[in-house]
C-alpha cells in the first residue's frame, strides 16, 4: 500500500524540530490521511492543515491534539496551503471559535465562493515581511503579478470536452453537465453550512500572503512559495535556515496530485512542471513535509520523477493518437487510467494534458458540437 493510503498514525510524532505531524483521518480516492504540522511559540500554536470539516473530523483533530498536549483554544493560526477540503476543512470553526487567524494564498477560494475576487492582501500581525530581491532570489520567487488571471470557477459551466460512450463505457456530466465537485460532496457540505454553523463552516481567509513573503511561525522564519499546478492558490512554506519545506499536495512522496484540466489556470500542467523544478532547485532542503505520506528528503530527486511521469503520459497520448486519429478526451482517458478509475477526474486530466500538448504546438483540435475532438502529433 502506497504512504499516502494508509490510515493515520495514532500518535504524534516530531518530524523536525518543533513540529509535530499529526496523522488526521480522511476516506478520498487514494487516500487515507492527510497531516496536519502543529508548531507552538509563546503566543500558542500553528497549525497547517487542519483536516476535514464536519463534527467527526473536528472530534478526531481536537481529541488527537489534546493527547500530544496541544489544546486547541491555543490555537492562533491556521495555515492553509490550498483550497481543498481535507485542507481548509476545520480552519473556519478554528477562526469562529477561538479567533484564530486564517493565511492562504492571496488566490485562494473555495467552490462555496466561486466568484468573490480574493481581498487586498493582508499580512498585518503575523509578522510577514515584503521580500527583498535578494529573498526572492534565494528562494526563485514567481512574479505573481503576470500569473494566469483568476478567471471564473469551472463549477459554474459545463464541461469543455463534451461527452462520449466510447470505449466501452459512459462518460457522464458531458458539455451540458457541471464540471463541480461530485454531487454528494456539495449536498453534504452545503448541509454543513447551513445547519452544522460552526461545525461546516467554509473559512474566509483573515491574512492573504503572496510569493516570497516572509511569515514567522512557531517561532522560526518562513518563506511563503506560490505553487500552482495541482491548483491556482497552492502554498508552500520553506524555511531555509532549517532546510525544510511544507510542500502540502505539490509534491508527495509516492504518488503525483490530481492535474484537473477545468481549474482557473489556462495550463495548469505547465504550470506544475514550472512549480516542480523552481522547488527542485531550492538548496539545502533536508527534510520535506507532505500532506500525505511520510517525510522524505530528496526533494530534486522526487521533483523530477513527478515531471517524468507526466512526460511519460504525454507520450502516452501521442502513442494513442497514433491508434485513434481524432478522438475524444474520455477515448485518450482509457489509455492513461485503467478502467476503475475511469470518470470525470481521469476526463479532467486527460484534457489537461491534451490542452497543454496542443498549447505547445503538439496537438490540434476541432468542435463537432458534441465534444472536442484531438489529434496529437
Amino acid at each position: 500500500m502506497r504512504e499516502e493510503r494508509r490510515p493515520p498514525q495514532a500518535e504524534a510524532l516530531e518530524v523536525a524540530p518543533g513540529i509535530l505531524r499529526i496523522q488526521l483521518e480522511i476516506s478520498l480516492p487514494g487516500l487515507g490521511h492527510v497531516n496536519c504540522y502543529a508548531m507552538a511559540d509563546d503566543q500558542g500554536i500553528t497549525l497547517i492543515d487542519p483536516g476535514l470539516p464536519g463534527p467527526r473530523a473536528w472530534k478526531d483533530l481536537t481529541g488527537r491534539l489534546a493527547a500530544a498536549d496541544l489544546p486547541v483554544e491555543r490555537v492562533h493560526t491556521v495555515v492553509v496551503t490550498h483550497s481543498h477540503p481535507d485542507h481548509f476543512g476545520q480552519a473556519g470553526r478554528l477562526h469562529e471559535d477561538y479567533g484564530a487567524r486564517v493565511v492562504t494564498h492571496r488566490h485562494f477560494r473555495t467552490f462555496f465562493d466561486p466568484d468573490e475576487e480574493p481581498d487586498e492582501i493582508t499580512t498585518d500581525d503575523i509578522g510577514v515581511d515584503r521580500p527583498t530581491n535578494a529573498t526572492v532570489a534565494r528562494v526563485g520567487g514567481r512574479d505573481t503579478a503576470s500569473s494566469k488571471a483568476m478567471g471564473r470557477a469551472p463549477w459554474n459551466g459545463p464541461l469543455p470536452w463534451g461527452e462520449s460512450t466510447s470505449g466501452g463505457h459512459s462518460f457522464g456530466g458531458g458539455r451540458r453537465g457541471p464540471g463541480r465537485p461530485p454531487l454528494v460532496r456539495r449536498l453534504q457540505y452545503r448541509a454543513m453550512r447551513k445547519v452544522g454553523g460552526r461545525m461546516g463552516a467554509v473559512p474566509t481567509p483573515t491574512h492573504r500572503v503572496d510569493d516570497a513573503d516572509r511569515l514567522e511561525l512557531g517561532g522560526r522564519s518562513w518563506v511563503s512559495m506560490y505553487t500552482p499546478g495541482h491548483t491556482n492558490d497552492h502554498l508552500c512554506l520553506f524555511d531555509p535556515e532549517a532546510g525544510i519545506l511544507i510542500s502540502g499536495d505539490h509534491v508527495l512522496p509516492t504518488i503525483t496530485p490530481h492535474i484537473s484540466g477545468i481549474g482557473a489556470i489556462v495550463d495548469p500542467l505547465a504550470e506544475f512542471f514550472q512549480s516542480l523544478e523552481r522547488v527542485g532547485e531550492l538548496d539545502g532542503v533536508s527534510s520535506v513535509l507532505p500532506a500525505h505520506g511520510l517525510e522524505f528528503a530528496d526533494l530534486g530527486g522526487r521533483a523530477a520523477d513527478i515531471i517524468r511521469h507526466h512526460q511519460e503520459r504525454l507520450q502516452l497520448l501521442r502513442d494513442a493518437s497514433a491508434d485513434f486519429g481524432w478522438a475524444t478526451v474520455p477515448q485518450y482517458s482509457t489509455r492513461l487510467f485503467k478502467e476503475r478509475s475511469l470518470g470525470q477526474m481521469a476526463d479532467s486530466e486527460t484534457y489537461a494534458h491534451l490542452e497543454h500538448l496542443r498549447l505547445t504546438g503538439h496537438a490540434e483540435v476541432r468542435d463537432d458540437g458534441e465534444h472536442l475532438l484531438y489529434l496529437v502529433s
